[in-house]
């Protein structure tokens, strides 16, 4: 029982340290925590009032973490400071704010938002890119829709960074990170993490899914989003009411990370893994 007060307390106090909003207050109140917690375990001789009580504290500070929402407002970076928006016509649909970067390096870029008009008629393939960097279950889909001969739109679910801010797995754990979904050309996503980014691995998956299947509603796309909450890393459980249900989709969202499901993954190909410098259309 210790033990688990022990860590209980543990995640409490990085809690604080963490995700308190006004930056000023978080060692003052870490420190009162911390101190509340040692006069409990020193004053109160009876063992059983003096775990309650600290078990007490855990869930004050658990109500208050979990009554933080995330925000549209913020001094967030470049490539994530807009979000998409579609204007549908019957078939045609106009999206704004697609972000299509032109990269010079990770972390240097320009000219990262347009619109963009697609025709629901003309789509022709739904694929799925898979990426890893290394850690052995943590990864990132991405979907990407084809319209026509050469028109790629594609979605992914990723953290939305403040200035200043960067990626940490440790930090994903707690409320730091809002997270925001990106419409972009293919090719800002997928190259992004082909020709920039170090040890990234990307494979693409090529389906047999239907334009027809593609189009429904809450369908193929929805399952694809709530996938990418259930896999990818560094998600912000203050964004867990964007995954309501995700837990009752496991079992088949899975299916589409499957190389040879006849379903989803053509029965006779496998995923492709694309090399640094290789993106391109050609697959």
């Amino acid at each position: 029982m210790w033990l688990v007060l022990a860590l209980l307390t543990l995640w409490a106090v990085a809690a604080l340290y963490v995700d308190f909003r006004i930056a000023a207050l978080r060692i003052p109140l870490t420190v009162i925590y911390v101190l509340a917690i040692i006069a409990v375990l020193v004053k109160v001789k009876r063992w059983l009032w003096a775990a309650a009580l600290c078990f007490a504290g855990f869930c004050v500070v658990l109500t208050w973490w979990l009554s933080l929402k995330p925000s549209n407002d913020g001094d967030w970076q470049a490539d994530t400071s807009r979000t998409a928006w579609a204007e549908i016509n019957g078939d045609r649909v106009t999206i704004h704010n697609l972000r299509n970067c032109d990269y010079h390096t990770e972390i240097e870029y320009s000219d990262c938002w347009s619109d963009r008009t697609v025709y629901l008629s003309q789509l022709r393939f739904a694929d799925l890119f898979f990426t890893t960097w290394g850690p052995k279950y943590i990864g990132h889909p991405i979907v990407s829709f084809q319209f026509g001969d050469n028109d790629h739109v594609a979605f992914s679910i990723e953290a939305r960074y403040k200035a200043g801010q960067s990626y940490s797995a440790t930090l994903g754990f707690f409320r730091q990170y809002e997270l925001i979904f990106i419409t972009a050309d293919e090719r800002d996503v997928i190259r992004l993490r082909t020709n920039y980014r170090k040890d990234e691995q990307v494979f693409l998956y090529r389906t047999t899914v239907s334009p027809e299947r593609a189009l429904v509603p809450g369908d193929f796309v929805h399952d694809l989003a709530h996938l990418s909450g259930i896999v990818s890393g560094g998600i912000d459980p203050a964004n867990q009411a964007a995954h309501a249900g995700a837990g009752d989709m496991v079992k088949r969202n899975m299916v589409f990370l499957q190389p040879g499901n006849d379903t989803h993954v053509g029965k006779s190909q496998r995923p492709t893994a694309l090399e640094h410098q290789a993106y391109g259309r050609t697959l």
